[in-house]
This record gives C-alpha cells, structure tokens and sequence, in this order.
C-alpha cells in the first residue's frame, strides 16, 4: 500500500540477490525496478523505481536468488544419514529473530503482520511440511520428479514464525479432544519415537484452550525433529521444530528426557497463543512472550503429569539460576531496550526467561489464579492477530484483579537486581515481631551505594503451626517495616516465602534460622523451603555475608532428606564448592564431605528400581549415584565398573536412567581402553539422546593426553556442530585440569569455533563453559582482542564470576579446610 507517492521502496534482504522487481498499481502499467541498493550492514536492500509510485495499493513482484546456508539460521540445510550409510540433507527454516529476511526479501519486524500464501516445489518422494494445512499438490508441469504443494492461507502473523521443510520423515497421527490435528515427524524408521510427544501435546493443546478461553486457531499442529538445530526449539505456527531430543524411546530414554520433552512441548504449544496470536510489538519485550511461556510450561506439565513435582523443580532449575545471574554487577533489567536487531540474540539468556518465569509466578501468585487467568482471556481476546507490549499485559491484569499490577512488576522488570530482605524479631507475650528491610542484593556482598533502588515485594509468612499455609501477606513497598504476627508462640518458628515464590533472598537473624533448622532435620518445612534455605545460605556465604562454613552445617542436616529436587540443589552447590577447592590442596577433604553425604540416600536407594517407585525416584537414584561415583566412593565405583562390563559384553543392558551415571563414573576413574569403549559407544548409538549422554561425559576422563583427545573429538565430524560446546563443557568441568585445557582448546580454535556460530546463543554458552577458571587464566584479555558482539554480557559475568569466586577463596579457604578436618578428628 503506497501511502504517499515515493520511487523507492525499502525492505529487509540479507544474503539475497535480487534477479529482477516490479510494481504493478491496482489497474496500472507494471513498472520495473531500475536499481537494487544492498546495506549488507543492516540487512536491507532499496528498490528504485524510474518514476514514482503513486498513492494507492499495487502489487510487489521480485524474481530473486538465495543459498541454503550452513548457518543454522534462515533457510539453511540439515544433514542426516539414511539406514543405509547415506549422507542426505533436509531443508529447514529458523526465523527467530531476525533471519526471515535469509529466505526471501521481506518487513521482518514482529509489528508488521501479514497473511502468508506459500507453494513449494519440491522432490516428489520428500515431504513438504509449512505453517498450514496442503490444499493442493499436483506435478509441476516443468520437471516429472518435481512436485508443486500448495499450503492454505496463514492468519495475519509476523514475518519471524514463518516456516517450511522439505525431507524425509514418518510422522503418527492423532487428534487432540478439540479436534485439531496433531502430528509428530520424526525420521524415517522412528515413528514409534514420536509417542511421547504427542501424547503430551494432545493433552497440552486442550489445557491451554481451557486456560485461555480462546480456541486454537489453525486445523492442525506439526511438531517435528530437525538433525541439525541450533535452539531447544521453535514455536512456528502450526509447525514446531526441534532438536532430535523430541524423540523418545521407551527402552533407550532416560526419565530426565521425557520430562525436557514434555515441558519444552508446553513451552512451545503456550506460544501459539502467548507470542503467535498475540505478539510482542518490538524486540524489547520478548521477555514477556519468553518469560511467560517459560512459566506456564511448568503449569502444564503439573496438570499432565503430577508426579513430576514440578513446581519443585522450577526453583532449582529456573528461579535459583536467575537470582544467581542478576546478583552480578553485569547482569541487566528484565526488560532491555534493543535498537539494532543484533542486538537481540543476546537477550535470549537466563534473565529473560528464568527471571521472566520467576517474576510472572510470583505475580500469579500476588493476584491468584482466577484473576490471572480473566485477565490473561481480556488480553488474548483485545490483541489477538494484533501487537501489544508488556505493559497492555499489566493493564488487563491490573483491571481483571483490581491491584496495582503496573507499580508492582515495574519495579521487578525496569530495573536489574533483587532484593535481600533482612528479618529480625522479637516475641511480645503472644505476639511475633518481625522488623523487615530490603536493600538490593550482589554477588560481592550488601549493596552499600548512595542510590539503593527499591522493590515493591509481595510478601508472605507462615510459621511452623502450619508451614503449607500463608499466615499472612503484605506489600513491601518501602526500605523497612515492622509486622505484627498474633497468636504465635514463643517455641514457633517463622518462615517468610514460603513456597519460595518471591524473587528475592532472606537473611535471617541467628536465632530465627536456628529455630528453622531442626524443620529441615524433621522434615515438616516445604521441601522447596528447605531447598530456599540452604540455596539463600549458599550464596550469601558467596558473598561473604556469612562463613560457608555455616553452610556445610546446614548441609550436614540434609541426612534425611528424600526430595529429589532438594538434593539436586545441594548436589549442584557442592559441585561449585568442589569446583573451587579444586584450586587448593584439600581437595580430597571436600570429596570425602561429598561421599559422607551422599551415601546413606544412596545405600537407601540402591541400584536397581523397586516395584512402585517413580519418575522422581529414578532421576534421584541417577543423580546420587553420579555424585558417589564422581567423588570416587569405592564401592559406587567397583558396581559401575561391574555393570559397565555386563553392559558392554551385552549380557545385562544398562536401564537409561543409571547411563549417565555409570559412564561418568568409569570414565572419571578409567583410562585409555575406558576411552576407546566410549567413543565406540558413542559410534554405534542409534539415538541421538545416548550420543548426547556420553558427549556430555567425555570429558570426565582424567589423563591430560586423553582430555585433549576429548577436546579434538568434539570438533570431529563425529559430533553435531551444536553439540561440540556440551563436549568442551564437559572437559570444562570436570578439573582443574581440564579447565585449563578446555580455555587453552577454545583459544587455539577459537576462529573456527566463533565462525560456527557467530552471532547465534552457542557462542554464549561456549563462553560459559569456562566460567570456573582461575584467577591466572583470566579470559579478559583474551577478549579484548578477539569480540564477540554477541556474547559481550556474557563474557563479562564470567569475568566477574572468576573474580567472584578467587575472593571467596581467599576468604574462606582456611576455614573450610580447618572444618573439615576437624569433622573426622576423633572426639576426645
């Protein structure tokens, strides 16, 4: 539509070359296009016209070229072996966020929506897959082997959700209660892999139509596995596409899969409606479509499958790493203004969606569950097809509960950070007295500038008379208050957050956190509290606020625990304070405190599956008996090396869930031959899922030779481009050594490694692995030299944790060394 008369017309194009362009006005002479400007730099290219378009609507013609790239990005090709040994490749589409402009020249900005009509010519033995249903497919008239497949009509949408494949695939079929169409591909020969998935999306598909009061809008939905994917996934209208992960196999899979696949399938179904229906207006607010789905995911996957406890799981997955992350000096407001579109790869980290998730589940919680969803429909239903920003979400929100939704969450998404909230009390007869303040948290310690922002910080409290339930909720709104808590007695104590739903940290006074402690001993806290207590504890003792000597107290305490989740808390900090001992001679003392630990839960929970356990108990056993074997307890040891042999000759195939475990513990404690085992392992797997298993464990071998062995294997054409960085992950890890190998292999390959994945969300992560460096191998100067525009945030969070991390030693050493010494003194 030409608004006023003009003879250019600008539009993104990147890596396109244009053949030739025409206007023709409605009912006019066809006008050619004279020139073709590229501004390679901001991915645009000009249409010069000899004389002016005039006012009026017309019709954009462009006969263009383009490649399909390597990139993982755009329109790009994936490679795949057939059964019988053949290389093939399929063509897939990535759009998000800036790409569309690869596969053809277009307004690829998510305010600017339009319907899309998409053909495809393809081979005729290949399926054609794209955002709609086929209404036709017919041979195209130029080439017998060529076949043309017309898809219907998109809704309005924006440019970044477009998508097609080609290639071949099985799919099973079925029809969600609504009656949508819900298909599974996988690849050839692995149709019965797709079960799973779409067992979970045909119940998902009716829970959010349910939620949202607003039906699904296409006929049908594709979810489909991709060889080569550079994301988790990607909510594509109508067709989902994802890592080979989809795929899950009922011998060959572990429980830990099957959980990622049924939670990233809610994730991805929430943004047709959150993200596809409605969307985001600038790129700024892609944490809300983010943030949002990164929620609800948890919510669908605890209505499909209860018994994964995973509103558990949330804290230790998603709101314990954000606090984490936005405790550093480098971290960054929720909310980001982005102007040049590189700049938004960079906002799809840690804050955007575990911080996002965290804040919109501590606002579900601030205005429950009916408020939210009335004013979730009001949203939907006033911006549907349309654009809208995060605060249109706060306005519905605002007027469904009648609380000061805007006031609140604007202190939680304009500015970067948290607050620690201090409680002390004092009892008065039969009252409690809490006095109460916030000031913001750091990593480095209390934040003791002029200007402390504040937060607006939902409150609640409960006490021991009934931990599950709120005694009381108030708004903080100011730097300190004074409660009041009535009728509680002076042998009761008081837990503030409970549910740990509030995106903050707690420091308690030591004769509050006394009295809680025997709660975590007997059990009658929460165990997502008793999982928020000892992760407060842990990084407070970071930040030197307290000795981590009190923290390795409080663990002690954790001897009978049975909560999964809780000890897959406590497992990880250990692994950062094993981590950072690793630079001191007593490393083997935090080793023996890691094997003392662990091994009641472990001796309780043996090798093998009892009749009637669970999801959890499995990820646990898996979980405790990696930990055991890592930190070379003997009798793990000798078990996993027994069950590895009988695996390996074929005589007792190991269940999925004990594989990760058993190999890290044989490679851990093995040497070449252990190597070589693996490495034929990882030839022969079938499942993408067991190639990624052992490429995550590889670097768990301790021999300087075999790790650099390791660190050549993962560029080798044996690995997927996207999985090389889990290999050098591993290395990273899992030593000292290693670290320095693992720093000294990305320095040497950096060219290579940067060229890969230049400006994607890999080098990121690359870049994390190395985050437990030493002070002596500080990466800074290394990047100083060589940019990454991409990972620039993330280099400096790893600068800064090194830093971080070299105070806390020279802090606390000492006393970590005197205490656990002294813990296996004999009493006198």
């Amino acid at each position: 539509n030409v608004t006023q008369a003009t003879n250019q017309i600008v539009m993104n194009c990147a890596d396109i070359d244009i053949i030739t362009a025409s206007f023709a006005p409605q009912g006019g002479e066809e006008i050619n296009a004279t020139g073709f400007n590229y501004q390679n730099e901001d991915e645009k290219v000009t249409l010069s016209f000899p004389s002016a378009l005039q006012k009026g609507s017309g019709t954009l013609k462009i006969d263009f070229v383009g490649e399909l790239n390597d990139k993982m990005k755009g329109f790009y090709r994936s490679k795949y072996t057939t059964a019988a040994g053949e290389i093939r490749y399929a063509a897939v589409t990535q759009f998000e966020a800036t790409d569309a402009r690869r596969a053809f020249p277009c307004w690829d900005e998510p305010a600017i929506k339009a319907t899309f009509d998409i053909t495809l010519i393809v081979p005729k033995d290949r399926v054609a897959l794209s955002n709609m249903n086929v209404i036709d497919r017919k041979p195209y008239p130029e080439d017998e082997n060529l076949v043309e497949v017309k898809f219907a009509t998109t809704p309005i949408m924006s440019t970044y959700l477009v998508a097609f494949v080609i290639g071949e695939y099985d799919y099973v079929e079925s029809q969600s209660s609504d009656g949508v169409t819900v298909r599974v591909y996988t690849p050839v020969g692995k149709a019965e892999q797709g079960k799973f998935a779409l067992e979970v999306a045909t119940k998902t598909l009716p829970f959010y139509n349910d939620y949202f009061s607003v039906p699904y809008p296409l006929p049908k939905i594709d979810l489909i596995a991709i060889a080569d994917f550079a994301a988790g996934a990607m909510e594509n209208w109508g067709l989902v596409t994802y890592r080979q992960a989809l795929l899950i196999d009922p011998k060959n899979s572990c429980s830990s899969s099957r959980q990622w696949v049924a939670l990233v399938v809610g994730h991805e179904l929430a943004h047709q409606w959150f993200g596809n229906l409605v969307t985001m207006e600038w790129w700024t607010h892609l944490w809300l479509n983010e943030g949002f789905a990164s929620w609800i995911e948890y919510l669908c996957v605890d209505h499909c499958f209860p018994e994964y406890d995973i509103w558990t799981q949330f804290v230790s997955a998603d709101y314990t790493r954000a606090l984490d992350l936005d405790a550093l000096d480098s971290s960054h407001p929720i909310e980001v203004n982005v102007g040049h579109p590189s700049e938004v790869d960079e906002i799809f980290d840690a804050i955007s969606y575990s911080k996002g998730a965290s804040v919109i589940r501590m606002l579900h919680n601030y205005i429950g569950d009916e408020d939210f969803r009335k004013g979730m429909n009001a949203y939907l239903v006033k911006f549907q097809h349309k654009n809208a920003s995060t605060e249109d979400l706060w306005d519905c929100l605002e007027q469904a509960s009648g609380k000061p939704i805007a006031a609140v969450m604007g202190s939680w998404t304009k500015q970067m950070g948290f607050p620690i909230i201090v409680v002390d009390q004092e009892q008065v007869s039969d009252d409690r007295i809490l006095k109460i303040s916030q000031k913001k948290f750091c990593a480095s310690g209390p934040h003791n500038g002029e200007e402390c922002p504040n937060w607006m910080v939902p409150l609640s409290i409960c006490t021991s008379e009934d931990p599950k339930c709120t005694k009381l909720k108030v708004l903080l709104d100011r730097p300190e208050t004074t409660i009041t808590l009535s009728g509680v007695s002076p042998d009761q104590w008081v837990k503030i957050n409970p549910g740990t739903v509030g995106f903050y940290r707690i420091q308690y006074s030591s004769s509050m956190l006394e009295s809680l402690l025997p709660g975590i001993r007997d059990l009658s806290l929460q165990p997502v509290d008793r999982l928020g207590l000892q992760n407060d504890l842990f990084s407070l003792s970071r930040a030197g606020m307290i000795s981590t000597v009190e923290v390795l107290k409080l663990m002690e305490a954790f001897v009978n625990e049975p909560n999964y989740t809780v000890w897959s808390d406590l497992s990880c900090n250990l692994g950062v304070l094993s981590s950072l001992l690793s630079h001191t001679d007593f490393h083997e003392e935090i080793q023996e405190f890691i094997r003392d630990l662990f091994t009641p839960i472990g001796l309780e929970l043996g090798w093998d599956s009892k009749p009637g356990e669970g999801h959890l108990d499995a990820l646990l056993r898996g979980l405790v008996l990696g930990k055991l074997g890592k930190a070379g307890h003997k009798p793990t040891l000798e078990e996993a090396r027994r069950r590895f042999k009988d695996h390996m000759e074929g005589k007792q195939v190991l269940p999925a869930d004990l594989r990760s475990p058993v190999y890290l513990t044989v490679l851990k404690h093995g040497d070449s031959a252990t190597l070589e085992t693996m490495l034929k392992l990882h030839k022969q797997a079938d499942m993408q899922e067991e190639k990624n298993r052992i490429e995550r464990v590889l670097g768990a071998i301790s021999a300087p030779d075999l790790i650099q062995k390791v660190l050549n294997f993962a560029l080798s054409e044996e690995v997927r481009p996207q999985d090389t960085v889990s290999v050098i992950g591993g290395v990273a890890g899992s030593s000292k050594h290693g670290r320095k190998a693992a720093w000294k292999f990305v320095k040497d390959n950096w060219e290579e490694l940067y060229s890969r994945y230049q400006g994607g969300f890999l080098i990121s992560r690359l870049i994390k692995t190395v985050e437990h460096l030493s002070m002596f191998l500080f990466p800074q100067s290394f990047f100083e030299s060589h940019p990454a525009p991409a990972a620039e945030r993330t280099v400096q969070q790893c600068c800064e944790n090194i830093l971080l991390n070299a105070a806390w030693l020279k802090r606390d050493a000492d006393d970590i060394h005197q205490y656990l010494l002294q813990r296996k003194a004999p009493p006198v």
